[in-house]
């Protein structure tokens, strides 16, 4: 059996960011809370808490009055009762989720209702939601806007930045086809990240290849499910995994080619286990503390 890695995947430059900026503040301050999970992986978290990194679900639930921004952004009220508060910030907001926000602020100053295609419950999305000064709803259906007793006149529409380039586009062409005739404008932004789209090229071109894709990345790691889902969609055998000890050894029988990617906030480290995992399966061996 022949086991190939992605050409790209793991961490992205907005989470290895997050967690060096998380790792120097907790060294500087003597520890720290994020509001929420810095990232959607559960290793990495854990490794955050050894390093002084705790995390609060609430600004209520803060123990102490330092409190760090995870990855995916928070919404502009959130901001400002942070400052209310005087607490201490450290904001590690991607920098392309940054741009997401600020051109949601950009469409709803200048009079636009502001659509979002992604998931109306993920963090991201919400914080995203937040700088629209309540113009704005997010949703992955098209049919959401014609459901509206008024449709706005002046529509801008924007995208989660780990959505499919593809499922985006399709989006907005569903949406034009339905409702143009109602529009006096409308504004596309594209926020899709670099970083989202060669991740999601490369395991798709794996795929194309292999008898099996594994996709390495944790159970709520939005970026980690889309590429589960566009794998699969191909027609190729697709598990996706937290860990190698998830690896069944009846997924491989008869497999000759197994790809392996992984989500933009996997550790390297997880990736190499469920390989060394998936390679001693190969060889007839079993890997070490894994049944």
């Amino acid at each position: 059996m022949e086991i190939e890695k992605a050409r790209e995947m793991g961490f992205c430059f907005g989470v290895r960011r997050a967690i060096n900026i998380l790792k120097k503040a907790a060294r500087q301050y003597g520890g720290l809370e994020t509001l929420g999970a810095a990232v959607h992986n559960q290793q990495v978290v854990a490794e955050l808490a050894k390093a002084g990194v705790q995390v609060a679900e609430s600004l209520d639930d803060l123990r102490g009055n330092i409190i760090a921004i995870a990855s995916h952004g928070v919404g502009e009220q959130v901001m400002a009762d942070i400052e209310a508060r005087g607490l201490q910030l450290v904001d590690t907001t991607c920098p392309i989720v940054r741009s997401a926000q600020m051109a949601a602020r950009g469409l709803a100053e200048a009079g636009f209702s502001v659509i979002v295609f992604g998931n109306a419950d993920h963090p991201e999305v919400k914080g995203v939601l937040g700088w629209t000064g309540g113009k704005g709803l997010a949703t992955l259906d098209t049919q959401a806007l014609t459901r509206l007793s008024r449709l706005p006149h002046r529509l801008g529409i924007l995208s989660q930045t780990t959505q499919s380039p593809a499922r985006f586009a399709e989006f907005v062409a569903m949406l034009v086809g339905s409702t143009l005739d109602r529009l006096s404008e409308l504004r596309v932004v594209n926020t899709i990240c670099g970083a989202t789209r060669k991740r999601q090229a490369a395991a798709l071109e794996l795929a194309a290849r292999v008898d099996l894709m594994v996709v390495v990345g944790g159970c709520t790691s939005a970026n980690t499910i889309r590429l589960t889902e566009m794998c699969a969609a191909t027609g190729v055998g697709t598990y996706q995994v937290e860990s190698a000890a998830e690896v069944k050894e009846a997924w491989l029988k008869g497999q000759r080619r197994v790809g392996v990617t992984a989500g933009a906030s996997t550790p390297t480290q997880a990736i190499d286990e469920v390989v060394l995992r998936l390679d001693n399966i190969a060889s007839g061996r079993k890997a070490s503390g894994v049944t």
